[in-house]
């Protein structure tokens, strides 16, 4: 019996390796696991406003009227915030039925009970009016109108009629988070500039994929209820696809801001190069193995960082230093050309400043 044992194959009992789990949105955003906020400033989205708010002053730095003066600048940013606020309230006010059935969500203030209808709408109202209020007391009509502009189109292009109906929906609404650095320049100036049309044009390239990043993480929620998110779609090799696509368009527009910004443009298109080189690092990763739901996390959370980047890089440019800098490297520029005096300017002519 022990020959006839001996002589069989031996079969190592190694266990099956457990299926890939989900991430949720706490593991993609780990703050949210350790801080809980109050039912009132929850339906807010704090966390949102930050970058909005940055690209807003990014809008600032290709105006210019900047520096602006300490007021304006602070109504500016407050407004943003409440106006960004108001319309987070609204988002949660249209989603939660939506939110209630997801096991990831179904914990948020209103579809778990812990906010009441009444009391987010009354927030909601008052947020805006705070906003309009302070923004056409402290800055001026155009900025307040963009504002609002900006609410209206998160909350009814995007979040009422594109998300629920087409997986192009980020593509098309994402030009409410694009409007900021509208407000940005109009705060600073009182019209707009092809500058803030640039960095407008950029968010809204940029858009897709961050989102899609995100969206590769959640695709299982989307799924669950029936949102056609371009991972449920398309499928998650697609999804990759269209990122590396759009992660190349945003690197080939960021380098317009060289010729956008009033001055500075040399130092900003050189600090530039290492975001741009590990954005499609990272996008090309993603390409390579579009299930890795580590690599979907690691894109996600560096677009952030890059637009962040994006708008630091602007506000560096425009310092003296910047514009200092910006003009030796032009000069020897052209000492290398021969010439003797720099060979071209980067600053967009001033009469096609305004819009």
């Amino acid at each position: 019996m022990s020959e006839v044992t001996s002589s069989l194959p031996l079969v190592s009992a190694v266990p099956a390796a457990p299926a890939p789990v989900a991430l949720t949105r706490e593991q993609v955003v780990p703050s949210r696991a350790r801080i809980k906020l109050p039912p009132w400033l929850e339906i807010a989205k704090p966390r949102l406003i930050p970058l909005l708010l940055a690209t807003t002053l990014g809008g600032m730095a290709l105006s210019e009227g900047w520096p602006l003066p300490t007021a304006r600048l602070a109504c500016t940013l407050g407004g943003g915030a409440l106006a960004a606020a108001a319309a987070g309230v609204l988002n949660c006010l249209w989603e939660q039925g939506l939110d209630g059935r997801m096991q990831r969500t179904s914990g948020r203030a209103l579809p778990s009970g812990r906010l009441s209808v009444s009391t987010a709408f009354a927030i909601a109202v008052a947020l805006a009016l705070a906003a309009s209020t302070l923004l056409v007391s402290g800055v001026n009509c155009l900025a307040a109108s963009l504002s609002l502009l900006g609410l209206c189109s998160y909350v009814l292009l995007y979040t009422v009629l594109l998300k629920p109906r087409t997986s192009q929906n980020i593509v098309i609404g994402g030009v409410a988070g694009a409007i900021p650095p509208l407000v940005g320049a109009a705060a600073a100036t009182g019209h707009l500039g092809l500058g803030s049309w640039w960095l407008f044009a950029l968010v809204m390239v940029w858009t897709p994929a961050h989102f899609w990043a995100l969206a590769l993480l959640l695709q299982d929620d989307y799924r669950s209820v029936g949102i056609p998110m371009l991972p449920v779609v398309k499928g998650s090799a697609a999804t990759a696809r269209a990122i590396v696509v759009y992660a190349v368009a945003t690197v080939l527009l960021s380098l317009v801001g060289i010729w956008a910004l009033p001055s500075g443009g040399l130092l900003y298109g050189l600090l530039l190069l290492p975001f741009n080189g590990r954005l499609l690092q990272m996008a090309w990763r993603l390409y390579q193995a579009p299930d890795d739901l580590q690599r979907a996390r690691g894109l996600f959370r560096w677009s952030i960082l890059y637009l962040f980047g994006i708008c630091l890089l602007l506000m560096l440019a425009r310092l003296p230093a910047g514009d200092q800098l910006s003009r030796q490297g032009l000069d020897l520029l052209g000492l290398a050309a021969g010439s003797g005096a720099p060979a071209f300017t980067l600053a967009a002519p001033a009469a096609m400043g305004a819009f």
